[in-house]
């Protein structure tokens, strides 16, 4: 009997993970999601498998005992199913059935595949705004950079502007001079011009009177 217990919960088990990875399969493909390379027929081609491996694993399957109840309470008789009906059943409706009792026994209704496929659409929004606001970060750091550097090159710019501003002044200030220095010169030049024809006159006064002697 203990044996008997294990094998049902082992199996009730394999039922339960077998339906929820089909549904999630089914769901992938009907929402059309995409996670990595986790895409919508891909999950529902893993969902199918699994669903193939425990149809395999129900096979072999032990059926369980129907008990004659009638013997013990006769008046139960005329309520029970007959024996042909229930082999018509056969493996797949009673897998069917299994099924819909864990589904509904787990409380797993349209309502709630609905707001599960809408959580999994919010999350994959939140994914792609993380995506664009890596971007938007990495685009204003480049903008930083490039600023940095113009700001750069307009106070090397600044600088060599000053640079000429100071020798253009410097050689005004050169020029300025030169025209003094040769104001300076000319008259200096008129000065001279002046003594040496007073020199040449005193020169020939001399002159004529040592001739005249």
């Amino acid at each position: 009997m203990a044996q008997s217990r294990a094998y049902k919960k082992r199996m009730n088990f394999v039922y339960g993970m077998g339906a929820a990875i089909v549904i999630i399969g089914a769901l992938f493909k009907i929402q059309h999601f995409s996670i990595g390379f986790l895409t919508g027929g891909l999950m529902l081609t893993i969902g199918l498998v699994v669903e193939a491996g425990v149809f395999a694993i129900s096979a072999f399957d032990t059926p369980e005992e129907d008990l004659d109840w009638s013997k013990v309470y006769p008046e139960l008789a005329d309520g029970l199913s007959s024996e042909d009906d229930e082999k018509k059943l056969g493996v797949n409706g009673l897998l069917a059935q299994k099924l819909d009792n864990l589904l509904s026994e787990a409380k797993i209704d349209a309502g709630l595949m609905e707001s599960l496929g809408t959580s999994m659409k919010n999350f994959q929004g939140a994914a792609e705004g993380l995506s664009s606001a890596s971007e938007t970060i990495s685009a204003t750091n480049k903008y930083n950079e490039q600023m940095s550097m113009a700001s750069a090159q307009m106070e090397s710019l600044n600088g060599l502007y000053k640079i000429q501003v100071d020798n253009t002044n410097h050689q005004t200030e050169l020029n300025a001079a030169v025209v003094e220095n040769t104001e300076k010169l000319k008259e200096q030049m008129e000065s001279l011009a002046q003594n040496l024809s007073s020199l040449n006159g005193v020169y020939g006064g001399m002159l004529s009177a040592m001739t005249n002697k």
